[in-house]
């Protein structure tokens, strides 16, 4: 045979085998690894998609994989959406869900489109925040799933995600719990610095707009002496506010708590009945997203701590207790 052609058949077959070696051993990795979402670092190693249900659930995870490399964190519902009660999945969302590897959500009972999604995607990873976090009921027996509104909780919160992370990514376990670590301790000196702010107040009593706070109130020995809304949206009937405006003038409660997120008129209309004054408290369920939401959390719950200290103070002025 020519030697030049002999030459061409060799140099083939080298390149050939090179690159059967090439595709082989990066589909062993990405088998290994996560899944084909063609989201690979510079170094080849495929990226973890982690994929969080809403707002609280982002600010923890986010906190929790930082700096973490080979992991992308998005958030599922828009920046803007507040607690998913009624959440509907989108397409968009099921794209989302397709390229996620774990699906880190709330749980409780506050995504109840969860079977849908597990239907779908049944080779998904679930992780659930508040799992073995004690939940609290309301009269009916249903339970409440606001759980991270509380920093007790919150804390709790935290620890699950980490630890549940660490056990599916073995090689990044020991940043997800320094992560943790980190974040707890700012968390833990935020609950002494409300505790400090609040626990002295004399008037402990409060209207909330919906069932977002029996988790703070526990925390805080706070009485929601009434709800003004049951659920966001779900308008409350005229007998309700007659209700809460007897409320409001048997007990001398002279503070209202709107939420930023939703509709303040009900709110207003009791005001002007019994002349109470509408303060701000926040649940947390929206917010900026980026580097600009790891501490959203602990900026939120400040706020609230004002508020909240403002609120009673000046209630405990009008009726005169000290």
């Amino acid at each position: 045979m020519n030697k030049r052609i002999l030459r061409s058949v060799v140099v083939s077959f080298i390149l050939l085998t090179v690159f059967t070696g090439t595709f082989l051993l990066s589909a062993c990795s990405r088998a290994r690894g996560t899944k084909d979402n063609g989201v690979l670092e510079a170094g080849g190693r495929p990226t973890l998609n982690v994929v969080t249900s809403f707002y609280p659930v982002y600010i923890a995870t986010i906190n929790v994989t930082r700096n973490v490399p080979s992991v992308s964190v998005k958030n599922m519902t828009e920046p803007q959406t507040g607690c998913l009660h009624d959440y509907a999945l989108k397409p968009d969302d099921l794209k989302t869900l397709e390229k996620a590897d774990i699906f880190i959500i709330n749980g409780a009972g506050m995504e109840s489109f969860l079977d849908d999604v597990v239907k779908q995607q049944d080779d998904l990873k679930i992780i659930e925040a508040s799992e073995n976090i004690p939940l609290l009921s309301d009269d009916s027996g249903e339970e409440n799933p606001h759980v991270w509104v509380s920093v007790t909780n919150c804390i709790a919160y935290v620890n699950n995600i980490a630890e549940q992370l660490a056990a599916v990514d073995k090689g990044n376990e020991s940043l997800y719990r320094a992560n943790a670590q980190a974040y707890v301790k700012k968390l833990v000196a935020l609950k002494d610095e409300m505790h400090d702010a609040i626990d002295p107040l004399v008037s402990r009593d409060i209207i909330t707009f919906h069932e977002a706070f029996p988790y703070f109130a526990q925390e805080f020995s706070l009485n929601i002496a009434s709800v003004i809304e049951r659920e966001p949206g779900s308008e409350p009937t005229p007998r309700d506010l007659e209700e809460i405006i007897e409320t409001v003038r048997d007990t001398n409660i002279n503070a209202l708590f709107a939420e930023p997120q939703y509709s303040s008129k009900a709110a207003e209309m009791i005001a002007r009945e019994t002349g109470a004054k509408i303060y701000t408290l926040d649940p947390i369920v929206t917010g900026e997203s980026g580097t600009d939401a790891y501490d959203a959390y602990i900026e939120a719950m400040r706020r609230n701590k004002e508020a909240l200290s403002n609120a009673l103070k000046a209630s405990a002025s009008i009726s005169g207790d000290k």
